[in-house]
């Protein structure tokens, strides 16, 4: 029964995700903050009240919980949209928030000894309702209505022109901007001349390659984390009892004792989330401040080929990221594999990095590649099918507790074959990438055949170029 609230509980959380990224994408982040910082700082007020008449309220904490679940799922949510605030480091932040997340449950043995000291429970919940609300106050007055555009969305050029405009242009333009006949700027995925994101259809970019591997790749890792969180403590105590049907008392209490003290390093394993997360962020934001701008390329601002394009870095990076946690989550499985009590402390290692890294990766590619308007949407989408598919970790359970007799062997071998499927999902981004390199070669090779073709043409006109080098154009 925990086993199956565990996974009922696990598949709310994720679903939620996918209406908020509706809203979020249609209304901006600010207004589900504001409500998801209220609904937690109510949640926490009506747990301190509760406790002062424990028999007559106890009722409410469901609604509590409730609401504390919601308020935080859109606090969590809402704020994976800061990090493009943050330029070429957008993915490193995000990572490290995602991070903060992952290992947010380390909190709790802190509350304990606060609680352990003196503290009143009442004491804790009224604290932690003021925190919300210093939340919804730094919400409302800072963040944007608006969501925050990705560094690719914002058009600097316009932004200096309008500093550079006579007063009165900038009246103008000011006018305008107050009667919204303001645009956005280019959309991301497609190649060349391409349309405001606004007008680019959400058909398109959930039909797109990236999005539906990204499926199977998050879906497969996901029942993966899963499974193994939900049968960690089955397969820690056949461990010890060797799968033994009557194990004698001695054995039982010794088998319980162990898998008490690895569950408690499990749960502080968790804090290697918020250390780790950054690895992967910092893999996705790569070389990405060499990247030349596309804006200044397409002006011709930058043609000295010094700098990289910035997509093909984009898929370059989050290329390496991914094959980087596919192979953690190998060797993580190959470890479920060995019956050995110390290698599990390794196991919980790459479980916590994987668990942090895939998500880091999945939400740095969609930044990456996709339009900011579809950002909330596609994120949600992606996090209700993966839970869906992590909805299979009952049936593997329960086919292991009964027909297998606690021993999970074989479903860690399935679930290791299937592991493998992950490397689609880079092999796809490889592919595409030298599509973008040769478009990339194409494209470079054009300015030097016009001039070439410019100078065949002067000299035809009896026009030489000049000995120094200067095109007979300059002359």
């Amino acid at each position: 029964m925990l086993n199956l609230g565990f996974t009922i509980g696990s598949f709310l959380l994720s679903a939620t995700t996918l209406p908020l990224g509706i809203l979020m994408d249609k209304f901006g982040p600010r207004p589900i903050r504001l409500v998801g910082s209220t609904c937690f700082g109510l949640s926490c007020i009506i747990m301190a009240a509760s406790a002062y008449n424990p028999r007559a309220l106890s009722a409410l904490i469901f609604l509590a919980l409730s609401l504390n679940g919601f308020g935080g799922i859109c606090l969590t949510f809402t704020s994976i949209t800061l990090p493009n605030m943050f330029g070429a480091m957008s993915s490193t932040i995000m990572s490290l928030m995602i991070g903060s997340y992952a290992s947010s449950a380390v909190t709790f043995p802190g509350v304990k000894l606060i609680y352990d000291a003196g503290a009143s429970f009442q004491l804790i919940m009224w604290l932690w309702a003021a925190l919300a609300g210093l939340v919804f106050i730094n919400c409302f007055l800072n963040w944007p209505k608006e969501g925050f555009p990705t560094p690719d969305e914002v058009d600097y050029s316009k932004i200096l022109t309008m500093k550079a405009l006579p007063s009165s242009e900038e009246k103008r333009m000011t006018e305008n901007h107050k009667n919204g006949d303001i645009h956005h700027s280019a959309e991301k995925l497609p190649n060349g001349p391409s349309p405001s994101p606004n007008t680019v259809p959400f058909r398109r970019s959930v039909f797109s390659p990236i999005f539906l591997w990204s499926l199977v790749t998050m879906g497969m890792t996901q029942l993966r984390i899963i499974f193994y969180m939900g049968a960690m403590n089955k397969m820690l105590e056949v461990l010890v009892t060797h799968g033994k049907d009557h194990p004698s008392e001695k054995l039982v209490s010794e088998a319980e004792e162990t898998v008490n003290f690895y569950a408690s390093i499990f749960g502080t394993m968790q804090l290697l989330c918020l250390v780790t997360c950054p690895l992967i962020g910092y893999i996705m934001d790569w070389k990405m401040k060499e990247c030349a701008d596309p804006k200044a390329v397409s002006s011709g601002e930058e043609k000295n080929g010094l700098k990289r394009d910035r997509k093909i870095q984009k898929l370059t990076n989050a290329m390496r990221a991914f094959i980087l946690t596919n192979i953690l989550l190998i060797i993580f499985g190959s470890c479920c594999l060995i019956e050995n009590l110390p290698l599990q402390i390794l196991t919980f290692i790459l479980h916590t990095m994987v668990r942090g890294f895939i998500h880091s990766c999945c939400g740095g590619l969609y930044a990456a590649v996709y339009p900011s308007n579809h950002f909330g949407t596609l994120t949600g989408l992606q996090s209700l099918i993966s839970a869906v598919v992590a909805l299979l970790q009952q049936p593997l359970f329960i086919v292991m507790v009964g027909h297998l007799h606690g021993d999970g062997y074989w479903i860690n071998v399935g679930l290791l074959i299937s592991s493998f499927a992950g490397f689609l999902l880079p092999g796809y981004l490889f592919y595409h990438r030298r599509n973008l390199l040769k478009e990339k070669a194409v494209r470079d090779k054009q300015p030097a055949c016009q001039e070439l073709q410019a100078l065949k043409h002067t000299e035809a006109n009896g026009h030489k170029p000049h000995s120094n080098g200067i095109a007979a154009a300059e002359a």
